[in-house]
């Protein structure tokens, strides 16, 4: 079985500015999402796998199903993972492009 469900990320350089409101504001709302350990946890996970199942990453923490469905949520509206549905269940993947810029704006501190 190919655990890849989450389609290729998108490759393309993000030459937005790294300073300014526009900047200041999604820097905001991105670490706002990273707010909760449990969030970064969800991340570390993630690191390590191409795809994960929320049931896998359920297992992984001391956390009910329906918490950790809405930590996702919260990592997903931000555009930090990227969630697919695969029949009967959602395979999870990090945002490497969001990454990118999260580093990118942290560096423009």
């Amino acid at each position: 079985m190919d655990d890849r469900c989450c389609a290729p990320p998108e490759t393309a350089l993000d030459l937005r500015p790294v300073e300014g409101p526009d900047a200041d504001e999604e820097l905001a709302a991105l670490t706002k999402a990273l707010g909760h350990p449990a969030r970064v946890q969800i991340l570390r996970l993630l690191t390590h796998r191409v795809s994960c199942v929320c049931g896998e990453i359920v297992d992984q923490l001391p956390l009910a199903q329906s918490t950790v469905s809405q930590h996702l949520k919260v990592l997903k509206d931000a555009g930090l993972v990227r969630g697919e549905i695969d029949g009967p269940r959602i395979c999870y993947c990090l945002e490497p492009r969001t990454l990118r810029r999260l580093r990118a704006l942290i560096g423009g501190l």
